[in-house]
């Protein structure tokens, strides 16, 4: 059982976690002094919270990664196994569009939080239960593995961080290379 914060240390938790979130979207690393500085707190008060920026940073990504994982479970209660797959994919794209802290956190080989595993771990069991329920379908060609989604979808988001633009321009480009990557894993044409 964790002990609750009191109030005085909750709010500079916040405050530490707020710091952090902008620093991640304007693209700045993380360092707890720099943190410490931009929240106004002692640096003792940041490591008493946070170890290190990898554990500041998995907690800066929790509720995007929280949010995919309920939204990957919602996909599996979906009937139609085609749409509950692209439902998902197209969430996780715009996710890795929209949230800077995303494919840091997703990317790293280790994960110094223990929820950070079990999200993660939680997210490629829901994309991989997708994808063969869509394959055992007949939806989606045999040859793509769920391991090939992984980089495909990375390599979406980093496409689309290369082209730029606002937010908005960001996502319609994200949902167009997500189409053309769905058409390519479809079974048979959607018209055929």
């Amino acid at each position: 059982m964790t002990t609750p914060l009191r109030k005085d240390a909750a709010r500079n938790r916040d405050r530490i976690v707020a710091v952090a979130r902008a620093m991640v979207d304007e693209g700045t690393p993380l360092q707890l002094n720099d943190v410490a500085g931009r929240a106004g707190l002692g640096v003792g008060t940041v490591y008493r919270h946070f170890a290190t920026p990898e554990a500041l940073l998995e907690t800066v990504a929790t509720p995007c990664l929280e949010a995919l994982a309920a939204q990957g479970r919602e996909a599996t209660a979906d009937t139609d196994p085609w749409r509950a797959l692209e439902g998902f994919l197209f969430r996780t794209v715009e996710a890795q569009v929209t949230d800077a802290s995303l494919a840091p956190v997703a990317a790293a080989a280790d994960d110094t939080l223990p929820h950070t595993t079990e999200l993660k771990e939680t997210l490629r069991s829901v994309g991989t239960a997708l994808l063969d329920r869509a394959r055992a379908a007949g939806a989606v060609r045999h040859e793509p593995t769920a391991a090939d989604l992984v980089p495909l979808m990375c390599g979406i988001a980093y496409a689309v961080n290369v082209h730029g633009g606002t937010p908005a321009d960001r996502i319609d480009t994200a949902h167009r290379y997500l189409t053309t990557l769905l058409e390519g894993l479809r079974a048979a044409p959607r018209h055929a």
